[in-house]
């Protein structure tokens, strides 16, 4: 009888179980519900705010702002990298924290403030996107949108008249939107003096405060309480236009600001040897100190002269009198074909003792390497009067770059009532030749005309060339010819130099504002840009 129960019961369950397969399949294919409606799409840009924040509640910077560029490589490297900056941060945190923490524990008579655990976790920040801004001035401004929700184990264990209590800091949440400026840009490694770090908002900063074991933010009102004192205090200290300034290098040392002003009178010249098959030389001399992107300075031409006279003055700007030398070059003056060098020598600026005139009389050398035999035979000699001025300390102090925008004093020597025209010929954009485009450009003030390096094969050259124009008063009256030219090739018999695009550019603005900045649409040319930058220098 067991056996025949055993039976009837699983073949009753297995049809039982096989009809309510097929009654079901049967139901689900033949009875739709009346409610359901049919799904609607719709474009993204067809939904409200609200709307959009109930289906994606987290949608990057990047999608929304097409300004904010991605940085999933910036996440992907502090990913692989938070292993490390976060026992880097913590041991930075804990040396800066040692005194402030001696100090407190002095002050209200604490046994000791120790940490007894210090990490930030395994969840490093995320950048949800970082827009970056391009201005005329020498800075790089970057604004991220900084997410971090974080489970740090911070825990400071505080003993006190025999007693010991614990605090806590879990559950990290920050919000952030800081702007980031890198500024002056300089061409010694790593290439900026000073980040400025302000925040364009107010933060938002949530965390868990334990002490004994107990949550202390359930107590009500504190946690509302401390986030908006947590707000008012960060603000208060860093919200824009207020910034964190954090010194990388020294301004004054990074960008080569002047420290003092060598004065050479180049007086004669004796013994030349001769260069040329008939007749005499013709010699001139070209001063230039060493490290200093501008031109040589070039005495008259002496003609058919061995034992030259000149008695000419120049000026030039010191930076690091350390290391820098004025180089002397001594050249035959031809008519046709390359001039050609009669000898050289150089004097090193670190050899002069200051403010005190020296008449110095050089051998002329083949070549400065002091093994060279050539060396060995007379080329002549030369004789020059140098003096180098240094700036006074309190005058340096005062003129301190603490600005990107500061504008310097003329240096010793300029006129009285006077000053000096300061000249940097940043960049041109969108440059078209008809044959070829190997721009430069020509500066001429005053019938005096100075020149770029040529760069080749660009329609965008960045020069960054500085030029200068001692003035015997202010030319408020003035004006400054930028003109953009095209080098011909060397192969290029048949079209030469070409103009692509001038401007002329009135002074006035520039002696009443002491410095400007600014891009200029070039004439005679389509779309072509020159960015000038002009100071006005006086003593």
């Amino acid at each position: 009888m067991g056996v025949v129960s055993t039976v009837l019961g699983f073949s009753g369950f297995g049809f039982g179980f096989s009809a309510g397969i097929v009654i079901g399949y049967y139901l689900f294919i033949y009875f739709q519900p009346t409610d359901v409606k049919d799904v609607k799409v719709r474009p993204l840009v067809e939904y409200e705010s609200t709307s959009m924040d109930a289906i994606l509640p987290e949608i990057p910077l990047w999608v929304k702002n097409p300004d904010y560029d991605r940085v999933d490589w910036l996440n992907r490297f502090l990913e692989m990298m938070w292993p490390y900056l976060n026992k880097a941060i913590c041991r930075t945190a804990q040396d800066i924290a040692k005194p402030i923490i001696e100090e407190n524990r002095q002050k209200y008579k604490l046994e000791s403030i120790e940490f007894e655990s210090l990490t930030l976790g395994s969840l490093p920040p995320t950048f949800q996107g970082m827009k970056v801004y391009v201005t005329e001035e020498q800075e790089l401004i970057m604004e991220p949108s900084l997410k971090w929700a974080a489970n740090p184990n911070v825990t400071v264990v505080v003993k006190a008249y025999g007693l010991k209590a614990t605090v806590q800091i879990v559950d990290l949440q920050v919000f952030a939107s800081p702007r980031i400026t890198l500024k002056p840009l300089v061409p010694v490694f790593p290439c900026f003096a000073k980040i400025l770090v302000s925040l364009m908002e107010k933060p938002h900063v949530d965390f868990g405060l334990k002490l004994l074991g107990a949550d202390l933010m359930a107590i009500p009102g504190l946690y509302r309480f401390v986030q908006e004192t947590i707000k008012k205090q960060v603000a208060s200290m860093y919200l824009w236009p207020k910034t964190l300034e954090v010194p990388i290098l020294d301004p004054s040392k990074a960008s080569k600001k002047p420290v003092g002003i060598l004065l050479v009178k180049v007086l004669r010249a004796q013994n030349l040897r001769k260069k040329d098959l008939l007749g005499k030389s013709d010699p001139y001399v070209k001063l230039k100190m060493s490290d200093d992107k501008l031109p040589s300075k070039k005495t008259t031409v002496k003609r058919s002269n061995l034992n030259p006279e000149w008695n000419e003055d120049f000026k030039f700007v010191v930076t690091d009198p350390e290391t820098q030398a004025l180089e002397i070059n001594v050249f035959d003056w031809e008519q046709v074909g390359k001039h050609e060098k009669m000898g050289m020598n150089g004097i090193l600026l670190k050899e002069l003792p200051p403010d005190e005139t020296k008449v110095i009389t050089l051998n002329l050398l083949k070549t400065m390497d002091p093994n060279d035999v050539q060396n060995e035979k007379s080329r002549g000699q030369l004789t020059l009067e140098v003096t180098y001025k240094p700036f006074k300390e309190d005058d340096m102090e005062k003129d301190g770059v603490d600005s990107a925008d500061a504008v310097e004093k003329a240096p010793d020597g300029t006129p009285a009532g006077g000053g000096l025209l300061f000249v940097v010929v940043h960049e041109a954009q969108d440059l078209e030749g008809k044959h070829h485009t190997n721009p430069y450009a020509k500066i001429i003030f005053k019938g005096e005309e100075k020149k770029t390096k040529v760069i080749k094969k660009n329609r965008d050259p960045r020069w960054e060339d500085e030029f200068e124009f001692v003035c015997e008063e202010p030319p408020v009256n003035d004006k400054l010819h930028v003109e953009v030219l095209s080098k011909a090739p060397k192969k290029g018999l048949i079209h030469g130099k070409e103009t692509l695009g001038y401007i002329d550019i009135s002074l006035a603005d520039v002696i009443s504002n002491k410095r400007i900045n600014e891009k200029y649409h070039l004439i005679d040319s389509k779309n072509g840009q020159i960015q000038v930058e002009m100071q006005w220098r006086t003593s």
